[in-house]
């Protein structure tokens, strides 16, 4: 059990399996004093500092790139290092793009934000990932969702390397992860937050019109492809994408530091990294690559019991929220406040995705049968509410996150939309299927 717990919260946190045998499990431990009859397993020692030599490497290759991008993962956040992610970008005026899972790690309000990249990111983040001489990766893994096909990804920074003038910087605190998908020009090796601090005072102060060509350009592809949607038409359901932008107005006025969310997995999922703004850190629980349906309650519940003065809400699916809706049971019996807001479009809706684009719509085992997910709240004793148009969201959404204790959401939604853009399997991240009406206008790097 000690074991255990040091390996689950040193170096990248995560979980630890433990199997107890029943003989173990149904013993009586008699022995009033501890004491380890064999010596704990050997667990990896993680290095806490780069070397020097590396930091100064770094440190010219950020100085010297004319289009750099950092691309941060999760490990900012676990290291607790995003004043120092922030001051970097802004001391050396480099825009930044997160994973999933680093959402919250740099303000999405600032004007070097490129919100998320990847098979459902920004089509900005992925062009400017692409075309970057220079990418710094702060605590990512470079995993399939973000690289898209791997011997077409970022190829201007392979470029760069080749030719001595750039590259790619990786920052993690696992040696094993270094090199192992994408080849690292300088590795930085230890915490985030000790090696963030090392290199700050040897990064060049850059004004904004020094970076403005590149700047510019991404500014540019800001402006030709915004995450955007067609609002519904009269008679039409909901738009998915507009019950998640009018929940981040109102979180807005609530204060987004006051704020948690959580997801299940799926379209819902997606859009609400794409449409609700983050600008906080330790704001959003979410499965990420693991993909597990389900998730989003739970983690609400167990997010609502660490944090209870702080607004919690599941934006979840309907098929995310089948598989452990059970748990609202919980909620309503200690009653934990936790808020339930189901995007019902009686699909599993990234799943209905694919078999649309890649399967001529042959739809197998994607139709959900549902029940009524207000009923079924009311039977635990939770409050119920439904909207069905826009201006009952309207009234509904306050009610909803006025209430004081746990409460359920249901709004029907579109079952006909897409997440946007979206690189489809085997593809280079420049190879976006995008929002209707977004065109590439000669973006793919040469």
């Amino acid at each position: 059990m000690e074991a255990a717990f040091k390996i689950a919260k040193s170096g990248r946190p995560g979980p630890v399996l433990i199997d107890l045998p029943k003989n173990i499990s149904s013993s009586l431990f008699e022995n009033p004093e501890l004491s380890l009859s064999a010596p704990l397993p050997s667990i990896e020692t993680l290095p806490n500092r780069a070397d020097m030599k590396d930091i100064m490497e770094a440190a010219k290759l950020i100085n010297n790139a004319k289009k750099p991008v950092l691309y941060v993962g999760q490990g900012v956040l676990t290291a607790k290092a995003t004043d120092q992610l922030a001051q970097l970008a802004q001391k050396a005026q480099i825009p930044v793009c997160t994973t999933l899972l680093a959402l919250g790690a740099f303000n999405e309000k600032n004007a070097l934000s490129l919100h998320m990249l990847g098979m459902h990111g920004s089509a900005y983040a992925n062009l400017a990932m692409q075309n970057a001489d220079l990418i710094i990766s702060l605590g990512g893994r470079f995993d399939d969702r973000i690289t898209g096909k791997v011997s077409e990804f970022i190829p201007e920074a392979r470029r760069a390397a080749a030719e001595g003038r750039g590259g790619i910087v990786h920052f993690d605190i696992r040696p094993k992860v270094i090199n192992k998908i994408v080849p690292a020009t300088v590795s930085v090796v230890g915490d985030c937050l000790q090696n963030l601090k090392q290199i700050l005072p040897y990064i060049d102060p850059v004004f904004k019109e020094t970076r403005s060509p590149w700047l510019q350009q991404i500014s540019r592809w800001k402006q030709l492809h915004p995450f955007s949607f067609d609002p519904a038409l009269p008679g039409e359901k909901l738009k998915p994408q507009t019950v998640i932008s009018m929940l981040n107005d109102e979180c807005e006025k609530i204060g987004k530091e006051n704020v948690i969310v959580t997801t299940g997995v799926g379209q819902h999922q997606m859009w609400a990294a794409q449409f609700y703004r983050w600008s906080h850190p330790y704001t959003f629980l979410t499965s990420g690559g693991l993909g597990t349906m389900g998730y989003g309650l739970p983690a609400a519940i167990g997010a609502k019991l660490a944090e209870p003065e702080k607004m919690v809400i599941d934006i979840d699916g309907d098929g995310s929220f089948a598989m452990t809706g059970m748990e609202l049971g919980t909620a309503a019996q200690f009653n934990i406040g936790v808020k339930v807001l189901i995007l019902n479009n009686e699909f599993q809706g990234m799943v209905k995705q694919w078999q649309d684009l890649f399967y001529e719509e042959r739809y197998s085992a994607t139709k959900q049968f549902n029940p009524d997910f207000v009923l079924f709240a009311e039977s635990w004793g939770v409050k119920g509410l439904r909207a069905r148009t826009e201006s009952e969201l309207k009234t509904k959404m306050k009610e909803f996150l006025n209430h004081k204790g746990p409460v359920l959401m249901e709004v029907i939604v579109s079952n006909t939309e897409h997440v946007l853009p979206m690189v489809p399997s085997g593809k280079a991240l420049h190879e976006m299927v995008f929002v209707p009406n977004q065109k590439q206008e000669g973006d793919v790097p040469s």
